[in-house]
């Protein structure tokens, strides 16, 4: 038996209310997206993917629709996601993203990135891309 979670077909595993959860965007959830928004998905896509801004309360929708999706009940799945403060915006972002990825990668595609990431435990440290200035000073060793 595995002692870590795995994300489901076609889902995602997010940490929400202090544990993890499963996340799944399914026709019919994507579907009571749309007619709620009057936004299709791939445009919602799109804004994802920074040709436009998506709206916060979209990102927040999409994350709660995935979370019924992912069996809870529409009233605790709302209640999750309205209990978030806006400073986890940016992380509802991610995960709306990643949650509409996962709904539109194929059952193989799924297997291949479980497969590619198995093992990889490491955490990711940011590292700092600015350029280091160099001193306009005459060097002391010249």
């Amino acid at each position: 038996m595995p002692i870590t979670a795995e994300a489901p077909v076609g889902g995602t595993l997010e940490q929400l209310g202090g544990e993890s959860r499963p996340l799944i965007l399914r026709n019919g959830e994507i579907e009571r997206f749309e007619r709620q928004h009057g936004l299709g998905i791939f445009t919602m896509l799109d804004q994802l993917l920074g040709k436009g801004e998506p709206q916060a309360r979209h990102c927040r929708d999409l994350v709660a629709l995935g979370l019924v999706g992912g069996g809870l009940n529409d009233k605790t799945a709302d209640k999750l996601v309205d209990d978030l403060p806006p400073s986890d915006n940016h992380r509802i972002r991610a995960m709306a993203q990643d949650l509409v990825f996962a709904a539109f990668l194929s059952p193989e595609e799924h297997k291949k990135k479980a497969d590619d990431s198995a093992g990889s435990s490491e955490l990711s440290t940011p590292t700092d891309t600015k350029p280091k200035r160099r001193s306009k000073a005459p060097s002391a060793l010249a």
